[in-house]
């Protein structure tokens, strides 16, 4: 009868964690990545458009990479939101988008 006992709350407790498991890794980040794994976003240089790049390839003519901090990761956040307002001229410099 302590055998059953222990047996059900071991499984139990590893029922618990797993479950706790799996919560906490899966919500390190809900928010949908701007680009896939192997992947870095560029900019429509004069537009708001963007594009995603395989790793150690360089930006297709007419786009151009974000500039070094200001890259947007996730959907929403700080820079997407920014880069909806703002773009890259043909000189490289940040202005705003015009609507």
């Amino acid at each position: 009868m302590r055998t059953a006992r222990r047996r059900l709350r071991t499984a139990a407790a590893l029922a618990v964690t797993g479950g706790a498991l799996a919560l906490l890794t899966s919500a390190c980040s809900t928010a949908d990545a701007v680009c896939s794994g192997g992947e870095y976003p560029v900019l429509y240089v004069g537009s708001t458009g963007s594009a995603c790049v395989k790793d150690g390839e360089e930006p297709p003519k007419g786009y151009a990479r974000y500039p070094e901090g200001k890259v947007p990761e996730h959907v929403d956040d700080t820079w997407w939101t920014y880069w909806n307002t703002h773009t890259l001229d043909e000189d490289g410099k940040i202005v705003e988008v015009s609507e």
